[in-house]
Parts: C-alpha cells; structure tokens; sequence
C-alpha cells in the first residue's frame, strides 16, 4: 500500500466557518478514512489562512487587535474537528513559526531561480480575491467573483514570472488526472491557452503590515496567496528533507480538495511556484461546486447563510455528513434548504437507516440466543463503492449504501420474520431470516465508516452485542 497525502484549502479566519467549506472538509475526511481503511498509510492536513487585506480590515473594524482577531476564528475553524468528527492529522496555521520560515525559503527558491523581479505596477485591485484584476477576472466593470468595483492601486511591488511558465503548465494540465471534474482541467487549460501574466506576489508593508515580510526587504510583505499556498508543504516539514515531506510529497500521491473558484490559485499559480522551487507538482486536485440557498448565493445580507454548527446541533454530526456528501453534488451547484435538509434527514434517516437498524436489532435481541458470527467476507466492501469514492462520487457511495437499506427492508416485508417468529412452525426460519438481516447491517456499517463513523461504530457495536442501540436519529420537533 501506499502513502497517500490530501488536503484541503485554508478558510480565511475573517468569517465563521460555513456549509461550503463544511463539504470540502467532510469531503476531504471521507476520503482520507476510506484509504486508511483501505491500508494506505494516509497524511490528512486542514488548517487556517491568516495574512492579508481582507484579515487586517476585518480586525479593524472589530476593534480587536489583529492576533487576537485571527486567534479567535482560528479556534471556530478548529471546533469543526469535534463537530464533524474529522481525523486530520495536522491543523496548521499559516501565523505559525515554522510556516512563515518555509513561505520565506519557498520566495528565497523561486527567485534563485530566476522568477521574481521588482516593477511599479498600477492596476485594479479586488479586497476580496486580494489580487489585481485582468479583462478576464471582470464583468460590466466589477469583480466576477465579489461584484463590486475593483481600486485603482499604484505601488512598488514583487512580480512572480508566471508567463515563462506557459508551456510547463500545458504539460502538467495534460495529464487526465491533475485536475477533477475533466471540464475543470479543460477550465485551466483554456486559460493558459489564453497567455499567462506575471502576477503580483508582494505589498507595500505601509499600506499592508499583516503579512509575512519579504526576505531581504523590510519595506515589502508576500502577497497573501503566495504565503497561503506554501501551507500544503510546510505542514508537512519543508523545507527539510526527509521525514513526511519526503514520504507523503516526494514519494506518495498528493490530492488537494478545493472550491471551483480555486482553479488559477490551486492548479496554476501554486504549481508554477512548486515546478520553480524544484518541487514535485501536485498529482491530483479536486474541485467542488458550491452550495447555493433558495436558488440564490449564501451571503449574510440575505440571512440564508448556513452554518455547520447550526446543522449540527440540529440534525446530529454524522447526520450533517450524511446530508453533505449524499445530497450535494460533487462537481456541480446544489440548492439547499433547511426545508431539503429537513426531508432528506426524516425520509432518510430516520425513516430508512435509523428504522431498519432498531426493527432488526430489536427482534435479533428478543430471539436469538446471543451475537451473530460474521466473517470478513460478509463485511468486505464492494467494487463498485470504491470506484464511487475513487472517482469523488460521494453520492453515488451514498446511494449504493442507501440501496442495501433498501434491500434490508424488503426483505423484512417479503419474509416477514416478525410474523413467523411467534409461531413455532416457522420460528427457526425465522431466526435464519434474523441472521442473515443481522449480517446485512453489518454490511452496510462496513460501508458506512468512512462516511459516517459514528453511526458505523454504533450498528458494529448493537451487532457485536446482539442488542438494539439507542434511537440513531431522533424525530424533528
């Protein structure tokens, strides 16, 4: 087996976190748990983007000294690992020593190398990408992405030589597996088919004092990107050599999850600085859609923002990751609602899995004289779910599990063993039906691990024990 290392992007700590980043996490977590299952030794990073504009304006406006401002969202960020039960191994933040030391050898490579000069450059700068706009990157004079007004900004900065590296990147985006959804490759390529701009990878530490200084030039900080991308290596040790930078980086296979609007940071920025630091490029990125509210984006304005504590305390932690990776879609948009999220938890949770297991479980606790045997072979996880997950169809996953549940009731229905075992003509039968609906549960908490541990442990445990375990899933009030 193999040595595996994912991760996934750095939230912004201006914010709370939010349903978006709670399905790239989850995401991120059921994979990570599948490959660990699956005997891979697996490296799992998450952690916080705590530099730039948008952090130190936030601050401001709080009141709050900028270092407590990002203590305080990095301790929210840091709650999610409870709440959704997530088994990264390293929670990095980029204010930390050793990372703000990395980010500044990273800069010390790239421009031995020849690829950072020193220009005044006058454009229009968008707070929310942190970064200077093209055509490309506008629409009817506002940002595509925030739709607000860019600022003229003229200043003295660093420049990145992003152009020289064209052809590298074609190169790189041939691969089919650099980049999922395929048309998200296509996406990257068509933009580098477009020409490439040298980019701005440093403020004027006057105008902009929160961020890590440029090595060499007190007068300057890195751009926030450039600072932020470095965090995939530096949580795993670079720049030293060895030890799980080696292992998991060098070595092993490397995914990145991130939201489709990463594409030009994730697959081409961050990739030129890798090939021109003498890095390994990433294997795999990930991308995907985002979760939209009543056909419209989630923003504080319109009060449809969701937040993963709110469906966590609602609904239960392996609840909110089943909702999460069954009814979003990988790849594309998805439409959610509490009113969805309500339907989709009754239906299929409490009236599909959480009613098969306490029906089977009750009546095995009531007949049967103790525990079920079940062998590997009854608990071996199937193909076609692994191709499911190896393919980032969490839903699909889902819906293979959600199709045994199915199976498991109408097997109940057709066979009725509730029926036969209060008559002593049938009661053995009966008891075999019991067994073989036992060994089905056991089945389908196999399947479920990595997707809903919790849940998974408490049917493993109720079939290990041949007892009913407590309501799965409570009624909504």
């Amino acid at each position: 087996m193999s040595a595996r290392y994912l991760t996934s992007t750095l939230p912004y700590v201006n914010a709370d976190p939010h349903i978006g980043f709670a399905l790239e996490i989850v995401q991120t977590d059921a994979l990570a748990r599948a490959w660990r299952a699956e005997g891979h030794q697996v490296f799992f990073s998450t952690g916080t983007d705590e530099h730039g504009q948008k952090i130190l304006e936030a601050a401001e406006k709080s009141g709050k000294d900028v270092q407590d401002y990002v203590d305080h969202y990095a301790s929210e960020f840091q709650k999610l690992k409870e709440a959704l039960d997530l088994s990264n191994d390293t929670f990095i933040r980029t204010t930390d020593a050793h990372h703000v030391a990395a980010a500044q050898e990273m800069w010390k490579r790239c421009e031995a190398s020849g690829d950072i000069y020193k220009k005044a450059y006058e454009g229009l700068y968008c707070v929310g990408c942190e970064k200077f706009l093209t055509e490309r990157d506008m629409e009817e004079g506002k940002c595509v992405i925030h739709q607000k007004e860019p600022v003229l900004l003229k200043e003295e900065n660093y420049f990145f030589r992003f152009s020289k590296y064209q052809d590298a990147l074609l190169g790189y985006l041939s691969r089919p597996t650099s980049v999922v959804p395929e048309w998200r490759r296509e996406e990257a390529l068509n933009f580098v088919k477009g020409g490439l701009e040298d980019f701005s990878i440093s403020r004027e530490k006057e105008r902009l004092s929160w961020g890590i200084p440029v090595p060499g030039d007190d007068t300057q900080v890195m751009y926030v990107w450039f600072d932020a991308l470095t965090n995939y290596i530096s949580t795993l040790g670079w720049p030293e050599q060895g030890g799980n930078f080696e292992k998991f980086w060098t070595n092993g296979f490397v995914l990145q999850t991130a939201g489709k609007d990463q594409v030009r940071f994730q697959s081409l920025m961050w990739q030129a600085m890798l090939i021109s630091a003498g890095v390994k490029a990433t294997d795999t990125v990930f991308y995907h859609g985002f979760i939209t509210s009543g056909g419209q984006k989630m923003s504080k304005s319109l009060g449809n923002v969701i937040s993963p504590y709110d469906l966590v305390t609602k609904y239960g932690t392996d609840a909110t990751r089943y909702l999460l990776l069954r009814h979003v879609h990988p790849f594309e948009d998805s439409d959610v609602t509490w009113e969805r999220l309500d339907e989709w938890y009754t239906a299929n949770l409490v009236n599909g899995l959480g009613n098969l297991v306490a029906r089977v479980m009750k009546l095995a606790e009531e007949h049967l004289p103790g525990p079920v045997a079940v062998s590997e072979d009854d608990v071996r996880i199937e193909a076609p779910f692994v191709a499911a997950l190896d393919a980032f169809r969490f839903d699909e996953a889902m819906d293979l599990i959600f199709s045994h549940i199915q199976k498991g009731d109408e097997y109940i229905t057709e066979n009725e063993p509730y029926k036969k075992v209060k008559v002593e003509e049938t009661k053995e039968e009966a008891k075999k039906d019991l067994e073989k609906l036992v060994i089905h549960l056991a089945k389908v908490a196999a399947h479920l691990a990595p997707l809903m541990p919790s849940t998974a442990r408490a049917i493993q445990a109720a079939v290990a024990t041949n007892t009913k375990p407590e309501n799965l899933f409570p009624r909504l009030p």
